[in-house]
């Protein structure tokens, strides 16, 4: 059987203040043939004002946010609390995936109850990670 190499989403965002852990992610991305579309930014202010910037053309809000916890000026989670209060049209069209190199229950406990929010996982990113995300991701996708 013949292996497709159409990536199954659009378009990515890559949220991180670590330039390796950027190029990590952007690299796994391209070499699995995750995504159409890799932007990469490196502040939660950033990829606030670029959600922001796309809101008229929702066709062009990526699938997928994976978002550092840990950044300087905004972290993650002060990401989430502006993300909550976008349109639905973004919030409808964008779900996030934490990324994190920390190990701590509590940040897990913080994202639990919010919708947006489908998986949070630990640095780096892998080909394991995207499979995973790939199978939930089709499987949500299922029941929105």
């Amino acid at each position: 059987m013949e292996q497709t190499t159409t990536p199954p989403f659009k378009k990515i965002l890559v949220v991180d203040d670590n330039a390796t852990d950027r190029y990590i992610a952007n690299r796994m991305a391209e070499k699995y043939c995750f995504a159409e579309e890799i932007v990469l930014l490196d502040s939660a202010p950033d990829a606030i004002e670029y959600l922001l910037s796309l809101e008229s053309t929702p066709d062009l809000l990526p699938q997928l946010i994976f978002l550092d916890i840990n950044m300087p000026g905004m972290n993650g989670f002060e990401f989430l609390e502006e993300y909550i209060k976008f349109s639905e049209i973004i919030r409808r069209n964008c779900f996030i995936i934490m990324i994190t190199s920390s190990t701590h229950p509590d940040d897990l406990k913080r994202v639990e109850n919010i919708p947006s929010v489908i998986r949070f996982l630990n640095k780096p990113l892998d080909r394991d990670k995207f499979e995973l995300i790939k199978l939930e991701f089709s499987l949500k996708k299922q029941f929105i």
